[in-house]
């Protein structure tokens, strides 16, 4: 069964996000080979048969040395083939489903995005991020509206020294109008980074917070509801036995 637009949109979004360290030895891994062979796919469902076939071409130059002369181009390749389905994709998708992809240098795009995620709320936000900092609150958690409730699940190892004086700082301008609370999950044991809206519906991110549009371009893609769902519960999990952040 072909994929629809919007859910072909969706996966390539999720690919990007999913990418794995090309440039090094991320890919010579079961998971980085499934993740080869899932890219491909969707490459192909896109349409353009010349990306297709450059894509599958490009995948033979990767080498286990990442010295080895044509490793760095080919990754570049295939990282612009993607990005290149990703924009053919949004075009197709609904007006509802585009502007998620967020290139390099353009944080007002990355606010809008995430922005535009926020205001789908009507009663919380459930933020995972392992690096969270302060502009996560003063940046974009701000762009929620009032009587949102708010949460943020952050590593006990990663997450950034200024984040709990920002949270009291918060916490005592906004009280009851603007509730937050953040809690730590145990040290590497989250491994996504999400927007939950309403307990219901989850956005997937390819950066921390802190480094949206700053360094690579990446993507804010909508999750199917099948994956949206066990991500919720297995983060509504980590959430409930993680450390409230004083």
């Amino acid at each position: 069964m072909p994929l629809t637009a919007e859910a072909l949109y969706i996966q390539l979004g999720q690919i990007i996000t999913d990418m794995p360290d090309l440039r090094n030895h991320g890919w010579d891994t079961p998971q980085g080979q499934q993740w080869l062979g899932r890219a491909t796919v969707l490459v192909e469902a896109a349409g353009d048969l010349t990306d297709a076939l450059n894509f599958r071409t490009t995948v033979q130059n990767l080498s286990t040395n990442p010295l080895v002369p044509g490793h760095p181009a080919a990754v570049q390749r295939m990282t612009a083939i993607l990005y290149q389905a990703l924009a053919r994709a949004e075009l197709q998708a609904p007006a509802a489903a585009r502007n998620g992809f967020i290139p390099t240098g353009e944080p007002f795009t990355a606010l809008s995005a995430v922005a535009r995620a926020f205001g789908e709320a009507n009663q919380s936000i459930f933020i995972i991020d392992p690096y969270a900092d302060a502009g996560l609150l003063d940046d974009y958690v701000l762009q929620a509206r009032e009587g949102i409730s708010i949460r943020v699940l952050a590593d006990a190892q990663s997450v950034k020294a200024g984040l709990a004086p920002a949270m009291r700082r918060w916490n005592a301008q906004y009280a009851d109008a603007r509730p937050l609370e953040i809690r730590l999950a145990p040290q590497r044991s989250l491994h996504d980074r999400l927007i939950i809206v309403d307990g219901a519906t989850a956005w997937s991110i390819g950066q921390s917070f802190n480094a949206l549009a700053t360094r690579s371009p990446t993507a804010l893609v909508k999750i199917d509801n099948e994956t949206a769902g066990m991500k919720i519960a297995a983060y509504d999990g980590l959430w409930n036995d993680a450390t409230v952040l004083s």
